[in-house]
């Protein structure tokens, strides 16, 4: 494999076939529907998912994100929209220009699907039916599905300590909430906006649910998990950033809960290590030095962070004011 990548412009580089304009201006009341896929050295499988993808949808579009192999030769043969990225920019990056693409060929179905052959299109029927009942964003789970033996353990607890993550910072109730097979509706292709890089992108765009009070719901799917090399970074690795971004989301949205809260049960602490050290004192006439340091670093620490928790979401409500206004 050639490891040199090739010299592209600065911004992205868009291709969009000419029949796409025809498209739209022959069947105005005709629904556009994309199938949309991010994809970094994914030669290997990519061909397949375009060709299975393309059955259901009426153009595929793939985001390039700087691969070194033949991704974009080989999605530019198979017809589909292509991307190139000038540079890496990772999941996050690749959902971004996907969004922009699709509001740019006013797209009003938007299915978002991996490249490298975990997820299957035949499910993309599946997906895109709730969207004609109403909803705005539909999540293929895979723990809806009748079969979970597929997948790993480990995988189960990571996406499982994820999803609890996710449900607090955002106040919603989804099984599977690092689930990157969706489909969006007109609503949500429209007014959903991804700011973050990583593979966190997912979640950051789950957050805006009730945002902008999008309907949603969840349809059972299938992932493999038997293809190799389809991961570019550990699972470990990749659990642990994608938790840290969520908690940083959750400071932001919810600061009396995630500063707030720990504050006050620090400040119990140091109030009962006091008291303990008060009636050591009565009873020995001599103060426990352990005790009554704890007392006063935790009663300090407490109280910090229940002002910051106070200062914060006081500023959280002003940026939200702001921005309806």
């Amino acid at each position: 494999m050639n490891n040199t990548h090739p010299s592209y412009p600065k911004d992205p580089i868009i291709s969009i076939p000419n029949n796409i304009p025809e498209l739209l201006n022959k069947n105005p009341s005709k629904q556009f529907t994309i199938a949309a896929m991010p994809a970094y050295n994914e030669e290997k499988y990519i061909a397949k998912t375009i060709i299975n993808a393309r059955k259901y949808v009426d153009k595929v579009l793939v985001v390039d994100d700087y691969s070194s192999d033949s991704t974009n030769e080989i999605a530019t043969a198979l017809g589909a929209i292509v991307v190139r990225h000038p540079e890496n920019r990772g999941y996050g990056g690749a959902l971004q220009t996907i969004f922009n693409k699709a509001r740019e060929v006013h797209a009003d179905k938007l299915v978002i699907l991996d490249s490298d052959g975990q997820h299957d299109p035949q499910f993309i029927p599946e997906l895109l039916k709730p969207l004609d009942a109403g909803y705005d964003l539909v999540i293929g789970s895979r723990f809806l599905s009748t079969d979970e033996k597929g997948i790993p353990s480990y995988r189960i607890v990571g996406m499982k300590v994820l999803d609890t993550a996710t449900k607090f910072a955002g106040e919603i109730n989804i099984s599977d909430s690092q689930s990157g097979f969706r489909a969006y509706g007109k609503k949500a292709i429209e007014c959903i906006k991804v700011s973050g890089n990583g593979m966190s992108a997912g979640s950051e765009i789950l957050l805006q649910i009730k945002d902008h009070d999008l309907r949603f719901t969840e349809v059972p799917i299938k992932v493999r998990y038997d293809l190799e090399d389809t991961s570019s970074q550990n699972p470990v690795i990749h659990g642990v950033s994608v938790l840290n971004a969520i908690v940083g989301m959750l400071g932001y949205r919810r600061p009396l809960l995630s500063f707030g809260i720990p504050g006050i049960c620090i400040t119990a602490i140091g109030i009962i290590a006091g008291s303990w050290a008060f009636s050591a004192y009565y009873t020995n006439h001599m103060l426990p030095f352990g005790p009554t340091f704890l007392s006063g670093i935790a009663i300090m620490a407490g109280l910090l962070l229940i002002t910051t928790a106070l200062i914060l979401n006081s500023l959280v409500q002003i940026v939200k004011m702001e921005r309806g206004s």
